[in-house]
């Protein structure tokens, strides 16, 4: 079983890289509203996070794999409220878009580490690979597009 629960936190990290690192290129191609659009796909990373979330403990997970996936969690519900619902313009106010992006790296950054339980040398080097192709592009979205 905990095999499979790893290879459920691998596939959704690296599912989220792809779906955050086509929306970046969408903006950068001009398509901002798509861009927006496609990112609602993230949203469908809640409930194997959740499950990840409540079998943790059945599972002894260590304290560390707890907050990865709580960080996630608590990003996207952040998301949701904010960029989705509430659609509130914090991408021209400075500390916001620092404790933002802030946030943003931390959830996604803590998600290697759900990558690399599953032992796998394949899935840590695509996890990886990607997760610097998101950064990347996610700097120079923001420098050229200001979004």
């Amino acid at each position: 079983m905990l095999p499979k629960l790893n290879l459920v936190g691998a596939v959704v990290s690296v599912s989220l890289y792809v779906v955050y690192s086509i929306m970046f290129g969408l903006r950068l191609a001009g398509f901002p509203e798509l861009a927006h659009q496609f990112a609602m796909l993230q949203f469908l990373a809640f409930l194997p996070m959740i499950y990840l979330l409540a079998t943790s403990k059945r599972f002894a997970r260590p304290t560390l794999y707890i907050i990865q996936v709580g960080l996630l969690l608590a990003f996207l519900l952040v998301e949701l409220i904010v960029d989705t619902i509430l659609r509130v313009d914090f991408r021209q106010t400075r500390w916001m878009v620092i404790t933002y992006v802030t946030f943003f790296f931390a959830a996604t950054g803590g998600l290697l580490g759900l990558v690399t339980l599953t032992k796998s040398r394949i899935w840590t080097i695509t996890g990886v690979a990607l997760f610097l192709v998101m950064g990347i592009l996610a700097f120079v979205s923001r420098a050229i597009t200001g979004i």
